[in-house]
């Protein structure tokens, strides 16, 4: 019988350590945890970082139409770091995602989205690629935001004169640190007209490569407090800037250019690429370590055989 109450005693008293164990192992693990969305802020604030960030251009576009939710979701499905969707601004002073400043390409309505009303636009059914109406509708930002917070991180397009309403929903979003906003004009403007959003959300400059004070430009973004990344136009792969590239990515600034047409990216863009990935090599060679495509899985896929994206 005693030999009975011991054994018994010593099983209770492993089982009470061994889940005082797994305690401890769960406090830890959850310490440690890293969430995806400050998995993708790490790699956008190291601009050392050997891996490259992939920007979906009006996000998967060839499989949803562009700027919709789904569109958005397959991005976030598919492993994308960061989504660019553009912003405008309804009659009745509601923010949807819309490329042009008209509805015609892109839904079966026609006019301006500024003469809409939210709720008309919402009768309408959004386009494919062979515009043909598809059950999808215009999303508002509200959605999009909602849609993406901690998710994935967000190039908002067109909105920088509408930025203090895109900022409310930011806000109110609680997606303020996911947010990159952009715009091709020099510091001490940005700083005029930009200036109290600077501290509160991600602003990254637009520099024309073969513009003759492109230099200039980027030296005074690199004086004092530099941008976390410079998206540059290389209209040619032949331009001297190319070689400051490395440079500014030991400062710590990343370096953004488009593989969307060939006016982008000196000829190295994503069509081309369609035919032979290796074209990407050009962004790898030139140290480049953040890309906008319209070919996000293609693009995904050429990283992914080269160790550059997980």
């Amino acid at each position: 019988m005693r030999r009975r109450i011991l054994f018994y005693c010593c099983i209770t008293a492993l089982l009470i350590s061994c889940k005082e164990t797994n305690n401890d192992n769960i406090g830890s693990i959850k310490e440690n945890y890293v969430s995806p969305i400050q998995s993708l802020l790490h790699k956008l604030n190291d601009s050392k970082d050997h891996e490259v960030l992939v920007v979906a251009h009006r996000a998967d576009w060839r499989n949803a139409p562009e700027n919709s939710l789904q569109a958005i979701q397959n991005c976030i499905d598919m492993g994308v770091d960061m989504v660019e969707i553009d912003v405008r601004e309804t009659k009745d002073g509601y923010l949807v995602l819309m490329h042009d400043r008209t509805i015609d390409r892109t839904t079966n309505g026609s006019g301006f989205v500024k003469d809409w009303t939210l709720d008309s636009l919402k009768t309408l059914q959004l386009l494919d690629g062979l515009e043909v109406p598809t059950p999808h509708k215009i999303p508002t930002l509200r959605e999009a935001l909602t849609l993406t917070k901690d998710k994935i991180l967000v190039n908002l397009d067109k909105s920088y004169a509408i930025f203090d309403k895109c900022f409310r929903i930011i806000q109110e979003t609680g997606t303020q640190d996911q947010v990159i906003i952009k715009g091709a004009k020099n510091k001490s403007l940005v700083q005029d007209e930009f200036g109290e959003y600077l501290d509160k959300v991600l602003f990254m400059p637009i520099v024309r490569l073969h513009d003759l004070d492109a230099n200039k430009i980027v030296n005074e973004y690199m004086e004092e407090n530099p941008p976390v990344a410079i998206e540059f136009t290389v209209k040619y792969d032949t331009l001297s800037g190319i070689k400051k590239f490395e440079e500014l990515r030991e400062k710590g600034t990343s370096v953004w250019v488009n593989a969307l047409w060939p006016q982008h990216n000196g000829g190295h863009d994503d069509e081309k690429a369609a035919l032979n990935p290796s074209v990407y090599d050009w962004y790898i060679d030139n140290h480049i370590n953040i890309i906008q495509t319209d070919r996000p899985e293609l693009l995904l896929k050429y990283l992914r055989g080269k160790k550059l994206h997980k």
